[in-house]
């Protein structure tokens, strides 16, 4: 069995796998991962391997711990992938990128795939039907959009994220959320219009917590399942393990 855990800014997600096939996932503080560690342990007493990922800069004592227990696969730049990395610079390259290529690598080996992440930041990850990844881009996501109006100016309020929103706003919280709601969705439209001008048979994945709002919002596109990340950095543990 599988230990997948992605530490994010504020949260752990981790997820059971046993080979492919996801047996549970769980989200909890980094300050209690020993102790939800242990109790997940105790149910799958069966882990032998585990990965992580990281956006922080250390992670030693999650690392340490791990590695009494598991075989533990520590996700950098120097980690064998499945797919062919041609990022100029893969020692900048965030991790959960690296993942979310991992899984469309595996769902869509042979296929064109633009895979779109709503989160805090908007990424663009391109992955060409040699299965080879290209890069793509980063774009402010759609809390920092609303906060940076707020911060950048002296009376534009901070307004909460609202999907119910005209094209013409009769407000000013009603105008910023519509700019930024309909700004970013003409956004990824244009982006998947331009990506699609050079490869005619693209394929479009959705992923991130902010699918959901945009998913009525945007033209085209596969929206992948919430553990989409989870399965990616399972697929890199797996093709490590054979290697």
């Amino acid at each position: 069995m599988n230990l997948i855990i992605d530490i994010g800014n504020s949260a752990v997600k981790t997820a059971v796998f046993q080979d492919s096939k996801l047996l549970e996932s769980f989200i909890f503080s980094l300050e209690n991962f020993s102790e939800k560690f242990q109790e997940i342990r105790k149910k799958y007493p069966q882990i032998d391997f585990s990965i992580i990922s990281s956006v922080l800069k250390d992670t030693s004592t999650v690392e340490s711990f791990l590695s009494e227990y598991t075989e533990l696969l520590i996700l950098d730049e120097k980690t064998r992938l499945p797919f062919n990395n041609k990022y100029a610079s893969p020692q900048t390259l965030g991790k959960d990128r690296l993942a979310l290529v991992a899984a469309g690598s595996m769902h869509y080996k042979d296929s064109d795939l633009l895979i779109i992440d709503a989160g805090t930041c908007i990424t663009f990850d391109f992955k060409n039907s040699r299965n080879e990844y290209l890069g793509g881009a980063i774009s402010p996501g759609l809390q920092m959009r609303l906060k940076a109006l707020n911060h950048f100016t002296a009376k534009l309020p901070l307004v909460q994220l609202d999907e119910n929103v005209a094209l013409i706003g009769d407000s000013t919280s009603k105008s910023i959320l519509s700019g930024v709601l309909n700004g970013v969705s003409a956004e990824l439209d244009g982006i998947i219009d331009r990506y699609k001008t050079d490869y005619k048979y693209l394929t479009v994945i959705l992923t991130g917590g902010d699918t959901q709002i945009l998913s009525k919002r945007v033209k085209n596109g596969i929206f992948a399942n919430p553990n989409f990340l989870l399965e990616g950095l399972n697929y890199i543990l797996e093709f490590n393990k054979t290697q």
